[in-house]
This record gives structure tokens, C-alpha cells and sequence, in this order.
């Protein structure tokens, strides 16, 4: 369906772009295969290079494309917003509504806007994230762990895009803020552990007294997961699956839990089990739940939750379209929500899925959070 969906928006754009510009037959047919082949590139790369959650195709390839088909997409925005206006025009003058459907200028500008934006967004996907520090009062946080510093990172995304040099550059990052403890909600890697090794290398020089505490999104289901599992132990993470460990400082506990990726039913691992995650915890405990997705926040809310961490939206990635995104996650996509007693913090992520590596508006980010001991209610 999706290719089926990006083929349609090529054609729009041939139609009302390509086959309008005053150039000859064979100019326009040359540029509109080009429009096709930005359009239908991630079938041509999961047929012939890789999958389509990790085309194995060079960087600057992985760009290239990224760019082009972020301008197909901006343009096919563009045309289309200004077919509305022309038709909403043409109610009430059908010259000027004309005008506005034929005007070549508004095509050029559009065209030129899109190609640029594309490439800002290209850029701002592929760098290494700021940091973006919050303050959360946690509800019964024990004293010790008021000012307890903790590192998020999400959506890592580790691939022919995001390779060592740029996780080696996000780790000094997160070491930098000399966090109490460092969480990982899912999205590490895209492709198999051997593709990656050398990529994901970097995650082992992790460093915090607490420890790197993980769990797996829907990218880890899509190839080898249960090697990436022994993968990730061996780089120093403690994966959490459907189940909780407690921190101790100074006599007084944290629970951490984590639950797993709703696509794990795909290869016949166990789905998302908050009751499990939350066996045995005591009723009073302060507790910070990881969650790859942000749905089912309010059932997190009721089993205990008092902090839960997402990713997966990566803020939606363009500013506007991004509420696409927040309809398919409960209406979460990113920043800090309050769900019943629960606080929810989607982050924007560190890295994103290379098939669209395009950020406008939605900045990615390594989170730092600093833990409040609440007030009595």
C-alpha cells in the first residue's frame, strides 16, 4: 500500500508540475522517471538492497534520496494546498481561480521551496542531537533521589545513515551530562547484528553509576531479534521485557520497568505485558515505566506507572504533517503529557528510520531528565 500511496503522489506532481513546464517532450518524460524513481526508491532498495527497514546502500545514497523524495512529498503538499486555494478562488472568480491553477510562478516558487526545505530537513536528521533537559516531579520518589539525573535516548536507529562516527558522537554526548543512569527506549538498530556491529560498538562506552537500561522497539523484531537481545547484553545493557528491576541509593528504591514492542507477535515473541512488568511492585513505589510506543498510557497509568518514557513518533518529523502522526499514536507525538496520574515523555528521538531522513520543526534530541520529589498531595 505505502508504494501504491508514493505512486499516486508522483503522479500528482508529474500532472500538475512536470507536464505544465515549457520544456520539450523528452525533457519532461526525463524528469518525470526521475519523479517516479524518488517516489518508488524504497521499493527498489528493498527488492535489490537490503530491506525496507534498512536499505544497505551508502550514506551519501541514503541523502540523495532522502532529499529527493522529501521534495516530491513538500511539493505534492504545495501543489496541492494551491489547487484548493485556486478552486476555493474560483467560487467566486473564475478568472482569478484560473489565475491561480495555471500560474507558473507559484509552480516555480513551490518547486524551489520544496528542493530547499528537503534539503535543510536532510541535514537536520542526520546531526548529532542537542540536548534538552526537564525537570519532573516523580509522585512517592523517595528524598535520595531528588536531582537524580537520567539520560533518554530513543531512536537510535544505528544504519548505513547513522553509523559509528555518529553514535560514537551521540554517546560522548550523553556522557557529558555525567547522568545518574542512562535509559534506552527501543529503535537501536536497523538491520541484522553483523551489519551493525561495528555501528552499535559504541553503545558499550555507555557510562553511568546506575547503569544502561534498554528495551526493544518494533526496528529490533524486523531482523534477528533474539541475537540482538545477546547483542545488546554483551555491549552492557540490561534489557527489560515485560519485567522490573529496583535501583537502590542510599537504602531507598526506584523501580524501573519495561515492557516490549506490540510487533513482536510478528516472530512469535511476546507481546507488551504491563501486569507482568508490574508484578510484585509495591502499590507505594515511585516507578518509571519504558515503553517504546506511547499508546496504552492511560493502562500503564493504572497499573502504577508514574513517569513513563516513549519514542517512535520522532515528533512526527515535520512540523504540520506531524499530526499524521499524533492521530496514529493516541494523540501523543511528542514533549511531556499528563495521563491520570501518570506524567507521559515522548521524546523526538536521537536518530530516525533512513528510508526518511527528514527533520523540519521537530529537532531530534538526547533527553536529560532531573527527578523531583513531589510534595504530599
Amino acid at each position: 500500500m505505502f508504494h501504491v500511496i508514493t505512486a499516486f503522489i508522483a503522479l500528482y506532481v508529474i500532472w500538475r508540475f512536470v507536464w505544465r513546464l515549457r520544456w520539450p517532450a523528452a525533457g519532461k518524460l526525463l524528469l518525470s522517471a526521475l519523479v517516479l524513481l524518488a517516489a518508488e526508491h524504497h521499493l527498489i532498495t528493498r527488492t535489490f538492497f537490503g530491506t525496507m527497514a534498512s536499505p544497505e546502500v551508502p550514506a551519501a545514497v541514503l541523502m540523495a534520496l532522502g532529499w529527493a523524495f522529501g521534495a516530491l512529498i513538500l511539493l505534492a503538499v504545495f501543489l496541492f494546498v494551491s489547487d484548493v486555494a485556486g478552486l476555493a478562488v474560483s467560487l467566486f472568480s473564475r478568472r482569478r481561480g484560473r489565475a491561480l491553477l495555471g500560474c507558473p510562478r507559484l509552480r516555480a516558487v513551490s518547486a524551489v521551496a520544496a528542493l530547499a526545505l528537503s534539503a535543510l530537513g536532510v541535514w537536520q536528521a542526520v546531526r548529532v542531537p542537542q540536548v534538552e533537559t526537564i525537570e519532573v516531579a516523580l509522585p512517592n520518589l523517595p528524598r535520595a533521589y531528588d536531582g537524580f539525573r537520567i539520560v533518554h535516548l530513543t531512536d537510535l536507529h544505528a544504519s548505513r545513515l547513522l553509523q559509528r562516527d555518529w553514535m560514537q558522537a551521540v554517546v560522548a554526548r550523553a556522557n557529558a551530562l555525567d547522568p545518574d543512569l542512562t535509559l534506552i527506549t527501543g529503535d537501536l538498530v536497523d538491520g541484522t547484528p553483523a551489519a551493525r556491529a561495528a555501528d552499535v560498538q559504541p553503545l558499550a562506552d555507555l557510562r553511568a553509576p546506575h547503569g544502561v537500561v534498554a528495551i526493544p522497539g518494533n526496528h529490533e523484531y524486523y531482523a534477528e531479534y533474539l541475537g540482538w537481545l545477546q547483542a545488546f547484553e554483551k555491549l552492557g545493557l540490561r534489557m527489560l521485557l515485560n519485567e522490573h528491576m529496583v535501583l537502590d541509593r542510599d537504602g531507598q528504591p526506584l523501580v524501573l520497568a519495561g515492557i516490549t514492542d506490540s510487533v513482536a507477535a510478528r516472530v512469535g515473541q511476546p507481546l507488551p505485558d504491563i501486569d507482568a512488568a508490574m508484578k510484585g511492585v509495591p502499590p507505594s513505589s515511585a516507578v518509571i515505566l519504558l515503553s517504546h510506543r506511547p499508546v496504552g498510557a492511560k493502562r500503564h497509568a493504572q497499573a502504577g506507572a508514574g513517569l513513563q518514557l516513549s519514542g517512535h513518533t520522532h515528533g512526527g518529523q515535520i512540523l504540520g504533517p506531524h499530526f499524521i502522526t499524533q492521530l496514529a499514536n493516541e494523540g501523543y507525538v511528542s514533549g511531556m503529557y499528563q495521563v491520570g496520574g501518570m506524567q507521559l515523555y515522548v521524546s523526538n528521538g536521537a536518530g530516525l528510520w533512513p528510508g526518511f531522513p527528514i527533520r523540519l520543526g521537530r529537532p531530534s534530541e538526547i533527553t536529560q531528565i532531573v527527578l523531583r520529589a513531589a510534595p504530599p498531595a
